[in-house]
């Protein structure tokens, strides 16, 4: 750019810090705002997981099947609010629709472009700072109860290993000897070298949050309450502590993005995939690497404070608060996985991963208007936040990355148009983190 631009970032998770910490490393004056303060949301109760491997959506061509294989077992991984259908049903129809097998490819080479480099993205943007003492270098096991289940998965292998990612294969009793915390139930490991992993999600976004305000930027605990545009053009955001002039704006405020998409006159079909964890303090034990509990579709992840149990797939809304049933699932399986591990607490986490009804975030340019959009990960947000806030960055700055940007395109999913020209009147309080 040729001047520097006054930016506001909304959202202080993974994605939000990361836009705002590039943007002010190219030259540009950045707020940054959330009203619960950096990394409370699903950053951080998330597996800590750095996913490069996680390319393959949930919705592949078995879903159908196996959803319903999942509903009629009350003791699967695989949970709905059903009292929160009727406002679902409209985005499980086309996200069962993406589930086609070209649409499928589609997805997973999309979702590769933003994650298969997460490890050397946070690198990149911790370096030489306080944050970068967060990221471990880790292997990553997804732990089988034998060779037969690990074959029943071979869907999802098989398109891990287009992108490049082929498991060692552990069996027999150098699975305990691999990971001498695991139970006998678990009789192959398949293993994928050169990961990583984050070694306090909440302490990360902490630190990162510091290093932008190290770096120049401003950090502001505020409630982004509305976006005004004049001439079709982002001009201010009006916050709970009064307006702020801006030049252009980052969208990142996950799951809570929707509110204020439709402040712009936008709908963006984005539910709530309510995700989990126990997060067992002083443990006994500890695995040596993150794994992945396939029965019961949770991570178990070493942390500096601890294990965390992080995973499992609720839809439903923002509004009720945490059901029992997925807490138990993850107990009950850490409980028989883990047999001798003990501890001195655990806490219970809920939290609202941001997602779509073609498992891709958006990321970009909303209708011309200033405004960037970089929300909507499901679950990958750790993983490829670096890269999407490196990516809107450059995209302010007016050096495109060298990408096709057009799987994740902003306006993909509506043929409304922003509310241009219209000043905001003052509106009621909107929830963002």
């Amino acid at each position: 750019m040729n001047r520097p631009l006054n930016v506001i970032v909304i959202g202080a998770g993974i994605c939000g810090l990361s836009a705002a910490i590039w943007l002010r490393r190219a030259g540009h004056t950045v707020t940054l705002i959330d009203r619960e303060g950096p990394g409370a949301g699903a950053s951080f109760g998330s597996a800590g997981l750095l996913a490069q491997w996680a390319v393959v959506p949930v919705n592949t061509p078995d879903l159908p099947l196996t959803a319903l294989k999942y509903l009629a077992n009350p003791r699967s991984p695989f949970f709905l609010q059903w009292s929160a259908l009727p406002q679902l049903a409209p985005w499980l129809v086309e996200f069962v629709g993406n589930s086609r097998p070209a649409r499928v490819r589609h997805m997973v080479s999309a979702i590769a472009g933003i994650v298969t480099d997460s490890v050397e993205q946070h690198r990149a943007l911790t370096r030489g700072t306080r944050a970068e003492r967060w990221i471990a270098s880790s292997a990553l096991s997804y732990a089988y109860a034998s060779r037969r289940a690990f074959q029943a998965d071979r869907l999802g292998w098989e398109l891990k290993r287009r992108e490049g990612f082929e498991p060692e294969i552990i069996e027999g009793r150098a699975v305990q000897e691999a990971e001498p915390m695991l139970s006998p139930a678990i009789g192959l490991l398949a293993v994928l070298r050169g990961h990583g992993h984050i070694l306090d999600p909440g302490a990360y976004m902490a630190d990162l949050a510091r290093v932008l305000e190290d770096e120049g930027g401003r950090v502001l605990r505020a409630e982004a309450r509305d976006i005004d545009l004049d001439g079709g053009r982002v001009r201010a955001v009006l916050t709970g502590e009064g307006r702020l002039e801006c030049d252009r704006l980052v969208l990142a405020a996950g799951i809570w993005s929707r509110p204020l998409m439709e402040k712009l006159g936008l709908s963006v079909p984005l539910v709530a995939e309510r995700g989990y964890h126990l997060h067992f303090s002083e443990p006994s034990q500890v695995p040596r690497n993150p794994m992945m509990i396939t029965q019961g579709r949770f991570v178990a992840t070493p942390m500096a404070t601890g294990l965390r149990c992080a995973g499992t797939v609720e839809l439903g809304n923002t509004v009720k608060g945490p059901s029992r049933a997925p807490l138990r699932l993850i107990a009950r399986h850490v409980k028989r996985l883990f047999p001798q591990l003990r501890y001195r607490g655990v806490e219970e986490w809920m939290g609202f991963r941001p997602s779509t009804p073609d498992s891709l975030p958006l990321i970009g340019e909303i209708a011309g208007t200033g405004v960037h959009a970089a929300f909507g990960h499901q679950h990958v947000g750790l993983t490829a936040g670096p890269r999407t806030g490196r990516i809107v960055a450059a995209l302010i700055d007016g050096k495109p990355p060298n990408l096709d940007l057009a799987p994740y395109d902003a306006n993909r999913f509506t043929s409304g148009k922003a509310r241009l020209g219209r000043r905001p009147r003052q509106p009621a309080p909107t929830p963002q983190s």
